[in-house]
């Protein structure tokens, strides 16, 4: 099963795409969409469109994660990360790419057994679990292997 992990935002949504076969692991690849702050609104989002269906053509993932919004104290902020999450459940929707949303903590506990770990902590998880010589870089991309690594978790319990 080829998973593709999403960890949204607006600046930068972080993917990673991990194959699950026969209880292992194995990262196919990952890294991040940026786009460009001085851009309009509406061009960012496209960007993002763009890029997601790009990585979904080339590794053709069974399914996805996209991690949930967490809260934020700035408003503007949660609008424009919701805006590209819209764009990232519609862009999933239309490739015919079934989903489930999990929360940081849903993640957390998956990974830790810890629904409070910290960064670190499940990044290190992610290097042990893929046997990684390093961490994953950006922190979003890192976010996103481990949201799909901790697909399995939850398929097992009929969320998907």
């Amino acid at each position: 099963m080829v998973i593709l992990g999403i960890d949204p935002g607006f600046a930068i949504v972080g993917w990673g795409v991990v194959e699950f076969n026969f209880n292992k692991y194995s990262l196919i690849d990952y890294g991040s969409i940026n786009t460009t702050a001085n851009n309009p609104i509406e061009d960012r989002l496209e960007y993002v469109y763009l890029g997601l269906s790009k990585i979904i053509r080339k590794f053709k993932p069974d399914v996805a994660v996209v991690e949930e919004l967490f809260f934020n104290n700035n408003a503007k902020t949660v609008i424009k990360v919701g805006e590209a999450r819209g764009v990232i459940i519609l862009t999933l929707k239309r490739k015919n790419i079934p989903f489930i949303e999990l929360t940081p903590l849903e993640i957390k506990m998956a990974l830790t057994g810890y629904g409070r770990a910290d960064k670190r902590q499940i990044q290190n998880t992610v290097k042990l679990l893929l046997s990684l010589d390093s961490i994953p870089k950006p922190d979003d991309a890192a976010d996103a292997i481990a949201g799909a690594i901790s697909y399995t978790q939850y398929s097992k319990k009929n969320i998907l």
